[in-house]
């Protein structure tokens, strides 16, 4: 493949701290055509720093929404503005490694390319302009709809690694033959339910070890902050998914494992939403309705406990979030260390 030409999208909210180095990045690689940043309503001076990080090559534009959309209607407004043939999506406090898109373009066999991530605490990231990643083995996969969605199943006391986390390049041919975009209804799990509904399309989702993707993990980070009605939100996408005729039973069978793993978490922030706006009373009316709310309510919350008990008892509850992590297991190449 020869000059590919990228749009990278970016959309931020209240992001002045950190979208310089986003946006110097994307900048800096040669296959960028377009950079264009869509401020979802910021109180802050995103656009206005946004638009100081401009380095003079014309490639950089700032759309300003005077009312806060969500990262789905920022993004299909940024993909509706641009131009070029392919469209990767960069996170306001993230960051490009040099060279990302050399590797993601080595090879033209797909529709969708991401690499590994660099997972970085926020106060063990010091100047992400030197930061360099390891050298991985590419060994690249394909991602079938199954595997996509078995990736995106977290469990209880691990370091979360969703695939969902990914951010792919996107071949804009393949999201206007089929006429995807992102849902606007969800502020959570957006990028999930497009790659997902991408793959059941028929999507080449190529996967490299390879690490081209900076990501600096926040406590106040937007993306870690939801409201419970976004858990149900997505649960109903995934039920959506689920009436794709062409779905065969087995990724059917996973895919229903996934809506009840979020249905569950739902129900248990309703109740505990519930019981501290409305009451106890009516917050175990609620959980004695129906088996299906009761059973992931008394899990949840005896696991809760369990949890402050371990912790009351000087034990740690949950993995310490490590300095740097990477969101995909990776080998160095044969012969080196």
């Amino acid at each position: 493949m020869t000059e590919p030409q990228v749009c990278v999208i970016i959309a931020a909210r209240n992001a002045a701290r950190t979208i310089p180095v986003a946006i110097a990045s994307a900048l800096r690689e040669p296959e960028v055509a377009e950079v264009v940043v869509v401020d979802d309503a910021s109180t802050d001076d995103t656009a206005k720093v946004a638009r100081a990080a401009d380095d003079g090559s014309g490639r950089l534009s700032v759309i300003r929404l005077d009312v806060n959309g969500g990262p789905s209607f920022a993004r299909n407004a940024a993909i509706a503005s641009s131009k070029s043939p392919f469209i990767s999506i960069l996170d306001a406090d993230d960051f490009f490694l040099a060279g990302r898109f050399r590797e993601l373009f080595a090879s033209a066999d797909w529709d969708f390319a991401a690499d590994n991530i660099m997972m970085i605490r926020d106060d063990a990231a010091t100047d992400v302009s030197k930061i360099a990643a390891p050298r991985f083995s590419p060994d690249p996969e394909f991602l079938d709809f199954e595997r996509f969605i078995e990736g995106n199943i977290s469990s209880r006391r691990v370091q979360r690694g969703e695939l969902g986390f990914l951010k792919p390049v996107i071949s804009r041919a393949f999201l206007d033959r089929h006429g995807l975009h992102y849902d606007e209804n969800l502020r959570l799990g957006e990028d999930y339910e497009l790659y997902a509904r991408a793959v059941a399309c028929g999507a080449r989702f190529k996967v490299i070890r390879s690490c081209g993707y900076g990501a600096i993990v926040r406590a106040d980070s937007l993306s870690g902050r939801h409201r419970t009605q976004d858990l149900k939100r997505l649960a109903d996408a995934d039920l959506a998914l689920l009436a794709i005729d062409s779905l065969p039973e087995g990724s059917k069978a996973v895919l229903r494992r996934h809506e009840r793993q979020v249905r569950d978490k739902y129900r248990l922030r309703n109740f505990l939403d519930m019981k501290n706006e409305q009451g106890l009373t009516s917050a175990a009316a609620y959980a004695l309705a129906s088996q299906s709310n009761l059973i992931p309510i008394v899990r949840g919350v005896a696991a809760d406990k369990l949890d402050a008990l371990f912790r009351r008892a000087g034990f740690g509850s949950k993995q310490p979030v490590p300095p740097l992590r990477f969101l995909m297991a990776a080998t160095s190449p044969a012969g080196e260390t």
